[in-house]
């Protein structure tokens, strides 16, 4: 067992993405294209193939959410109130094409997301850019899957009836990464 610490530095950028509906509209929207995971379905799976047949059913979109939290509860008694959900949306069954190489992946997968009403009364949906995470792992197989949910976010958010970030959508041969 090595004694030694790694250390790792890495970029990342924020999402922070207007969506054109109310609060709770967007959250009936999210939750809708963003099933909650049938974790005891996928627990009685007999193998991986069927585990992977049983995402594509529960996430017909390419995520599923694993984890809400309704923030304005837990912050009730705050000095201000907004509303906002928290969710962990991914999907297992592209995780593990990560997984497999480091396990470590698993801090960034699921993906943290943040729906809430800003100052201004819109809605937004904030996320960490998949690509910049996982391409910090040092593996091109691993950055190869970050920008397929690069991929997959921007659809999400075009279903949500928002304006992908250009960041998620590169056109061919345009660099993704921070300068």
């Amino acid at each position: 067992m090595s004694t030694l610490n790694t250390v790792i530095d890495h970029p990342d950028r924020r999402l922070v993405v207007a969506l054109p509906h109310t609060y709770e509209r967007a959250r009936e929207n999210y939750e809708a294209l963003v099933p909650q995971a049938d974790l005891a379905a996928f627990h009685r799976s007999a193998s991986w193939g069927e585990t992977l047949e049983l995402a594509g059913r529960n996430a017909p979109h390419g995520f599923m959410r694993y984890y809400t939290s309704d923030i304005a509860a837990v912050m009730a008694g705050s000095a201000r109130s907004w509303s906002a959900t928290q969710y962990l949306m991914g999907n297992h069954t592209i995780a593990e094409r990560m997984y497999r190489h480091d396990p470590s992946v698993m801090l960034h997968a699921p993906l943290r997301t943040l729906l809430y009403t800003d100052p201004g009364g819109g809605t937004r949906l904030a996320v960490d850019q998949p690509s910049l995470l996982f391409a910090s792992y040092g593996d091109a197989r691993v950055a190869e899957v970050g920008e397929e949910l690069d991929a997959l976010l921007a659809r999400l958010l075009a279903l949500l009836d928002a304006d992908p970030p250009r960041e998620l959508t590169p056109r061919a041969g345009e660099d993704r990464r921070l300068t």
